[in-house]
């Protein structure tokens, strides 16, 4: 039988139309995924959902909108884009991982935990596998915030001083009390070098009263013992406890704080105080914080140098994106040691201090950070033998890294660099420190 030509050539239009639409829709996708690559989700929403009418359970067209939507704030409509995925394709990772972050979106956590373990447990590539894990993990942390918390921690160091003693390098000094006779230090008061070992450890403990209002206390102790000036090996131990009030984005924490230093096994310092801080959290990447300090700073066997110490400061930390994430962080502030003791003026001072640092991340298991301070004190009168009003300045310089071998455990190597300028010779010093720590947390 002979085949009409308007047939022929209805059925020829009735391909074509059906290629073209074929070709548009392949070129929403192409079009949705390019702008997904630019980081614009909003635009590529908006793109999307007018054809969700009529492309609604295309597995391809659903996975797009669902992420676009997701990433551009719309938790809800992904769950129920990605949920037209899965019903599709139960096996899709991808968009089981999604729709799990979605999950995490909504609030419902314990539905994104388990969709994150399910995922986990699929053929999935290995920086897949770390993401997924860091979301498991925000989510056991948010989980550990509503019930009481214990962790405590064990460090061991190897490390090289170049002044274990903050001790001047000059042997031999001017009096001018006796008009400028010389004077020669004893070896001890001169900087002395040597390599160190330190070990530490310390408790903490959170306890949330409600959603809003947690206690919070714990305890570290160190030790750090030179291999040849034992005269100058040091240990400390410290406690605080307080409570801490999360209003929105404001967090506001008050703390009692002490802590005793030790010299040769002997204690040097000891110091007891309050702390109050108001802390706000802009966004996930932008947070300030102002801060009030109060401590008592006693010297056994030389109570002449007791001092109150008043300290106030602020600070603010920017975080970027990108795949270094890097995070930036700059401070300032002031403050008085006050002398408790009459006539000795030259013991008390005023500070005032700048503080900047950041890091970097290198990889999932690593991080490199660097840290700088400069401090200026004033002392309040002439030092008795140098007959000068003494006038410190002094530079703080810290770089290192953080290795993250296993869960729980950091390696990190530390370079410290100090110098202090002083206009009263014995205060004038520089020291270098390197060391290693290994840290486990558990």
């Amino acid at each position: 039988m002979k085949k009409s030509p308007g047939k022929f050539f209805l059925a020829v239009c009735l391909a074509f139309a059906w290629i073209s639409a074929a070709i548009a829709a392949d070129d929403l996708l192409v079009k949705a995924k390019q702008l997904m690559e630019r980081k614009d989700a909003k635009a590529a929403y908006e793109l999307l959902v007018p054809f969700q009418s009529e492309r609604a359970g295309d597995p391809d067209y659903d996975y797009l909108l669902g992420i676009a939507a997701l990433d551009s704030g719309r938790p809800g409509e992904a769950v129920f884009a990605l949920e037209r995925v899965l019903a599709v394709k139960p096996d899709h990772p991808q968009a089981r991982a999604e729709i799990a972050r979605a999950y995490f979106a909504l609030g419902e956590r314990e539905t994104a935990k388990q969709e994150f373990e399910s995922v986990k447990k699929m053929d999935v590539p290995p920086e897949a596998a770390a993401t997924i894990q860091k979301f498991l993990d925000a989510i056991e942390q948010l989980e550990a915030t509503e019930r009481t918390q214990v962790r405590y921690y064990l460090e061991a160091t190897l490390g090289y001083d170049s002044n274990v003693n903050s001790a001047t390098s000059s042997s031999q000094i001017a009096v001018p009390l006796f008009g400028g006779a010389i004077f020669t230090l004893s070896p001890t008061s001169i900087e002395l070098d040597d390599t160190y070992a330190a070990v530490g450890g310390g408790v903490s403990v959170r306890h949330p009263l409600s959603r809003e209002v947690a206690l919070f206390g714990g305890i570290n102790l160190n030790k750090r013992v030179n291999d040849t000036e034992d005269r100058f090996d040091t240990g400390f131990w410290d406690v605080n406890a307080g409570v801490s009030v999360t209003r929105e984005k404001n967090v506001f924490t008050a703390a009692f704080q002490g802590s005793n230093f030790y010299v040769d096994n002997n204690r040097f310092r000891d110091a007891y105080g309050v702390t109050g801080q108001w802390q706000h959290n802009y966004d996930a990447r932008n947070q300030a914080s102002a801060f009030l300090q109060y401590s008592q700073l006693h010297y056994p066997g030389q109570d002449l140098r007791d001092a109150d110490r008043y300290v106030a400061g602020v600070a603010y930390a920017h975080a970027f994106g990108g795949d270094l994430a890097p995070v930036i962080y700059v401070g300032g502030y002031v403050g008085e040691e006050r002398e408790q003791a009459a006539r000795v003026p030259h013991l008390g001072h005023e500070l005032i201090g700048l503080r900047a640092g950041g890091q970097v991340r290198l990889s999932e298991k690593a991080t490199v950070f660097v840290n700088a301070s400069a401090e200026r004190r004033d002392y309040g009168g002439p030092e008795p033998f140098f007959l000068v009003t003494r006038e410190d300045e002094q530079l703080d310089f810290r770089i290192g890294a953080n290795f993250v071998p296993a869960r729980n455990w950091t390696i990190t190597p530390l370079a410290s660099f100090v110098r202090n300028d002083s206009n009263v010779i014995i205060n004038d010093f520089k020291r270098d420190v390197f060391s290693l720590t290994v840290r486990r947390e558990f």
